[in-house]
């Protein structure tokens, strides 16, 4: 990789990414019964739209794949088994100064690039805009993509195609 031999991070959201918005498009799960009304746990509704494939997909790109979230450590204890994934790292979100920076940089923006630090990363979510990847570009030597996800259909082939061919030509 160019600046790190190190592997680049993918930061993954969960809502919208890997639970669509849009109609179910077909997948149906058994998901255990409600655990609280107040968290995003078993029992969500919208946990059946997980996709099971996506989990392998995801490991398959060669990438350290880190949780960038409101689910937080709901993201391992919930939704990781449902697709497939490991135990996965969980960036924590400042309690503070979330909305600081240009107007329209995303509260996650800050804290993202913080945690990668020199490594190249992949930020998949469904809210990046032009102002992310601005400020990104202005923060940044190392490679990066901020590659936004439509909403209502999830993690896409055309995603997968994307995020593959960005880390083959992120390579030395």
């Amino acid at each position: 990789m160019t600046g790190s031999s190190e592997r680049p991070l993918l930061f993954l959201d969960i809502d919208g990414p890997l639970i669509p918005f849009g109609p179910s498009r077909g997948r149906r799960r058994t998901v255990p019964p409600l655990a609280s009304a107040e968290s995003p746990a078993p029992g969500n509704p919208l946990l059946d739209r997980l996709d099971p494939t996506v989990g392998p997909r995801l490991t398959a790109l060669g990438c350290d794949l880190v949780w960038a979230t409101t689910w937080l450590d709901s993201a391992n204890e919930v939704v990781a088994p449902l697709i497939g994934l490991p135990s996965l790292p969980v960036v924590r979100w400042p309690d503070t100064g979330i909305d600081e920076g240009p107007r329209g940089l995303h509260w996650k923006t800050r804290r993202l690039v913080e945690w990668a630090g020199h490594r190249p990363f992949i930020w998949v979510d469904d809210e990046i805009s032009a102002m992310d990847r601005l400020w990104v570009a202005a923060q940044r030597h190392e490679p990066f993509l901020l590659h936004r996800v439509a909403p209502d259909a999830g993690l896409t082939d055309d995603d997968f195609a994307a995020l593959t061919d960005w880390l083959r030509a992120a390579q030395p």
